[in-house]
């Protein structure tokens, strides 16, 4: 199912655009920066708190997770290319730990539901930690494995796998939060991802 409020605005964007333009890969990390790739549904509502993160240089939302050499908004939204929507960070870590990235993650995210986020349901919209290396790695599951207290007894369903190539989403999607404010805090709120944030971890 495709969400009630933010496909139809979509659509007509990718008419107007065409709908058919690839999505390029980002630029090389910089020397001394470190990444985090995070899926976790509609990626329009991953962006805003992990730019307002100190420490954090850079953001795009896009698609990760497929075996295809690219990704367009078109085809992932279809649920069967087997690419995420998901948001890539450009991080320096002597100023903002993994650890503290993570956190920010899974306080945007419903770690329990197994088929999408909030009304967003497909395989396009799972959760999803894609790690760079062991440390990540082990990182990631201490902090799923942290989070099953607070929501037991549902399971904690995030899926941590390993990297793959990330291609950037078409520039409509970038910081969506600024450039459509009105939309974007329609979608979220109506969506249900606002509510259940506020109920779990309390007003921000």
């Amino acid at each position: 199912m495709k969400p009630w409020i933010r496909l139809p605005l979509m659509g007509l964007i990718s008419m107007f655009l065409g709908g058919t333009a690839l999505a390029a890969a980002p630029a090389a990390t910089p020397a001394g920066m470190a990444t985090a790739v995070f899926a976790g549904g509609c990626f329009w509502c991953m962006q805003p708190s992990f730019d307002k993160t100190p420490g954090v240089i850079n953001t795009r939302v896009g698609y990760t997770g497929g075996e295809a050499k690219t990704a367009n908004y078109d085809d992932v939204s279809g649920g069967d290319t087997g690419h995420f929507e998901a948001i890539k960070i450009t991080y320096d870590p002597s100023k903002v730990a993994y650890e503290k990235l993570l956190e920010t993650y899974v306080e945007n995210i419903d770690p329990t539901q197994a088929d999408g986020q909030f009304a967003d349901r497909g395989p396009q919209y799972h959760t999803a930690i894609f790690y760079a290396d062991a440390a990540q790695k082990a990182a990631a599951e201490k902090a799923l494995k942290a989070l099953a207290p607070k929501f037991a007894p549902a399971p904690i369903v995030v899926m941590v796998l390993p990297a793959k190539p990330f291609y950037d989403a078409e520039e409509y999607h970038q910081k969506y939060y600024e450039t459509n404010s009105a939309h974007y805090k329609a979608y979220k709120y109506g969506s249900g991802r606002a509510g259940f944030i506020e109920r779990t971890w309390g007003k921000k």
